[in-house]
């Protein structure tokens, strides 16, 4: 080997040791980056030169520059941050959902059920009091009002979920476009390098966004050839080499809410998902607030119904002059069970009392309310026609389906009793609640304007207490034949469910956040920075630097001997 020979040998040393200094310091300064993956030379030996028999070495040259990684590591964590996401945006549901019931509060609505039961006992207890009535009213407001307020702010929350989906939509466009640009830089820079080396820092841009698309939505990411990665979310592609697919959010509108859908914008077909942020808002809005309001509004209407079921069947300390139903059919002429009643009623019929204030006497009518499935069933018409052929009272029916009643004499007042077919409470005649849902309950306005109507009585009107002893046993009583569901234990399953689910979604949270770290701390221990093992190799390549350099030396010594001989 000759002394040029030697002296390339010695420069091929500087060049592979400084590089590798470089990296080093590289790492160094990325060592508390986030989404930094630590590089790597990769050396390997120079090529070989024939002197004579003899076949030497030129000393080493750097043959690429690479991302020190776990690909299959960095896919599982990007799916465990989809997971987490997923369930945090749950457990954060619950815990708002949880404060909004505020159950073992002073404004529970088991608080105010307790406290509708109280002031009912104390109309038994004074029968004769109006305050003790009006008391009782108040307490019913507030207990509609207390439902109306949880289910408000329960929709509140829900619609800021969906608006939050409708957010993501341009997340999930804008991190599609960052892992497109950086697809096409990446393959126009790593294409034509035979070397193998990878464009390191792009790469780490890029990985960075396939991290943050991942806690969007879970996605596939897989690498090609050219070295751009092509990310798929279930069967759709999002992004192919340098193109990508925009999602776009469509509104629709489901019984009354907005419900907004991400969807794939070139094929209009739902965007696929399992875990990560969207899935968890989807989650959160239809199953968790979407089932509340479900549950709150099969609640809210088997009070309603069930109270008013009882209540209509009683009269107050006064009758009534006139009377209009709060709700109406859609055809006069179809059977009441098939006339678009909230509730159907059944086969049965009430009682029409008419009471002559001047001979204190009162006349009881039987109404009947045929629902057998026959021809005769009773319509709104047939309900007139028998209404109104009491002689002290008349009845119509609007053309949009209201029934209304009126005495025909200042003298006389008409009430209610015995109502065997649930249709007082459906049609709204005589009834305690108004509306049907969590988000109408109110109180009768006949009952605030004159809480002496308040339906206490079973025998007639006046200050008997039997019907106000049958709504406090309501709470107690089995809601249906055969169940052994009470009002009381359906509140407190309703509770104990939202409860039970909190407490799954916390444990789901916290064993997605562990199950994380813990892939994050194998991935660390491979892709991260540690500055004890980068202060060793820059020792190394530090000396090693040295001794090439005092290689040089040497050579260039002898090279001035045969100079000057």
């Amino acid at each position: 080997m000759s002394l040029f020979s030697s002296i390339q040998l010695a420069n091929n040393s500087l060049r592979a040791q400084q590089i590798g200094l470089q990296v080093t310091g590289q790492n160094i300064s990325n060592a508390n980056t986030p989404g930094y993956i630590r590089e790597e030379v990769v050396f390997k030996p120079a090529p070989t030169q024939r002197i004579g028999s003899l076949l030497l070495g030129l000393g080493v040259d750097v043959e690429a520059v690479v991302q020190k990684t776990d690909k299959f590591l960095e896919e599982r964590l990007r799916n465990a941050s989809s997971d987490r996401h997923d369930t945090e945006i749950q457990k954060e549901t619950y815990l708002q959902l949880e404060g909004i019931l505020g159950e073992l509060s002073d404004t529970d609505l088991s608080t105010a059920l307790s406290n509708l039961s109280a002031a009912i006992q104390d109309v038994l207890a004074q029968p004769e009091d109006l305050a003790a009535r009006n008391l009782a009213v108040l307490q019913g407001r507030t207990l509609g009002q207390d439902i109306v307020r949880l289910a408000e702010r329960v929709t509140d929350v829900r619609n800021d979920v969906n608006q939050r989906i409708d957010n993501i939509a341009s997340d999930i466009n804008q991190r599609i476009a960052e892992i497109t640009k950086f697809n096409v830089r990446i393959a126009f820079t790593e294409g034509g390098d035979a070397s193998g080396s990878e464009a390191v820092g792009l790469r780490d841009l890029r990985g960075i966004a396939l991290s943050e698309l991942a806690e969007l939505i879970d996605i596939d990411a897989v690498e090609q050839p050219s070295g751009a990665v092509n990310v798929f979310a279930g069967g759709d592609f999002l992004v192919l080499e340098g193109s990508g697919r925009e999602v776009t959010s469509v509104r629709t509108s489901v019984q009354g809410l907005t419900v907004s859908t991400i969807r794939v914008k070139e094929t209009d077909s739902p965007l696929q998902h399992s875990s990560g942020e969207l899935a968890g808002l989807i989650a959160s809005r239809d199953d968790v607030l979407g089932g509340f309001l479900t549950k709150l509004n099969e609640f809210a209407s088997t009070l309603a119904f069930g109270f008013n079921q009882i209540y209509s069947s009683g009269e107050g300390l006064t009758g009534f002059q006139e009377l209009t139903a709060e709700f109406s059919v859609d055809d006069a002429d179809l059977a009441l069970d098939q006339a678009g009643l909230y509730r159907p009623p059944v086969n049965g019929g009430f009682q029409i009392k008419i009471l002559n204030k001047q001979t204190n006497s009162t006349q009881t009518y039987d109404i009947n309310v045929r629902l057998n499935g026959l021809s005769d069933d009773t319509t709104m018409d047939d309900l007139v026609s028998q209404l109104d052929a009491i002689d002290s009272l008349s009845a119509s029916v609007s053309a949009t389906g209201v029934l209304s009643l009126s005495s025909n004499s200042v003298d006389q007042e008409f009430s209610f009793s015995n109502d065997s077919s649930g249709l007082l409470a459906v049609l709204g005649l005589n009834t305690f609640f108004s509306g049907s849902t969590a988000t109408d309950l109110g109180i009768n306005q006949d009952l605030l304007d004159d809480p002496a109507k308040f339906a206490a009585s079973q025998s007639g009107i006046g200050p008997d207490t039997g019907n106000a002893i049958a709504m406090i046993d309501f709470l107690d009583r089995q809601l249906q034949s055969g169940s052994e569901d009470t009002l009381s234990s359906l509140y407190e399953r309703f509770v104990g469910d939202v409860t039970q689910s909190a407490t799954v979604a916390r444990s789901a949270s916290d064993g997605a956040v562990v199950f994380e770290e813990s892939l994050r701390g194998q991935w660390l221990g491979i892709a991260g920075v540690s500055l004890d093992e980068e202060a060793v190799r820059m020792i190394q390549y530090q000396r090693a630097y040295q001794a090439a350099a005092r290689y040089i030396g040497v050579l260039s010594e002898l090279m001035g001997l045969l100079v000057n001989l």
